[in-house]
C-alpha cells in the first residue's frame, strides 16, 4: 500500500462533516482532511485563490463533494475540476443525500469517479465513509505523474 494522502471534504452540513471527519480519523485514512463548507471555498482552494492564495502544498488525492451547497453547488465544482487539465485527474466522490436521478446522471456526465448516497443510520454512514476513504485514498493507484507524486 502507498502512504496516506490528503483528502478535501466539501460539505455544508456540520453534522455530516463531523461524522465524516470522525470516520476518516478513526480509521487513519488520511494524513490531513481539510473541511470546506461550500463550493466557492473548494474552488478557491483548488485554484489557490482568496484565502488560499499563499498555500504551497499540493492538491488533494481525493475530493469528497456534497451536491447541494450554498454559493457554488457540487455539480459546478465538479464541472470546473473535470474541465481543467491540472485538476481533472483528482478523484471526486459525490457524497450526497440526493437520490434524484438527474443529479446522478449529471454527475457521471461531468466525470465523477463515484456517487454515494449518504446512509441515514449512524453506523452505516461511518462504514460508507471508511470504505470510500480506504479505496480512494489508500488502495487506488493514480495515473503516473499525477497527485501521488506531488504531495
Amino acid at each position: 500500500m502507498c502512504s496516506l494522502k490528503r483528502i478535501l471534504l466539501v460539505e455544508d452540513n456540520p453534522k455530516d462533516a463531523e461524522l465524516t471527519l470522525v470516520a476518516l480519523d478513526e480509521y487513519h485514512l488520511a494524513n490531513e482532511v481539510l473541511h470546506l463548507r461550500d463550493g466557492a471555498q473548494a474552488l478557491d482552494f483548488l485554484y489557490r485563490r482568496g484565502e488560499f492564495a499563499g498555500r504551497s502544498n499540493g492538491q488533494p488525492a481525493l475530493v469528497l463533494l456534497d451536491l447541494k451547497m450554498p454559493k457554488v453547488d457540487g455539480l459546478e465544482v465538479l464541472r470546473q475540476m473535470k474541465s481543467d487539465p491540472e485538476l481533472k485527474k483528482i478523484p471526486v466522490v459525490i457524497m450526497t443525500s440526493s437520490r434524484e436521478e438527474q443529479d446522478l446522471v449529471n454527475s457521471y456526465e461531468l466525470g465523477v469517479n463515484a456517487y454515494v448516497v449518504k446512509p441515514v443510520k449512524f453506523q452505516e454512514f461511518i462504514e460508507a465513509v471508511k470504505q470510500v476513504g480506504a479505496f480512494w485514498a489508500i488502495l487506488n493507484e493514480p495515473p503516473p505523474g499525477s497527485i501521488k507524486n506531488k504531495l
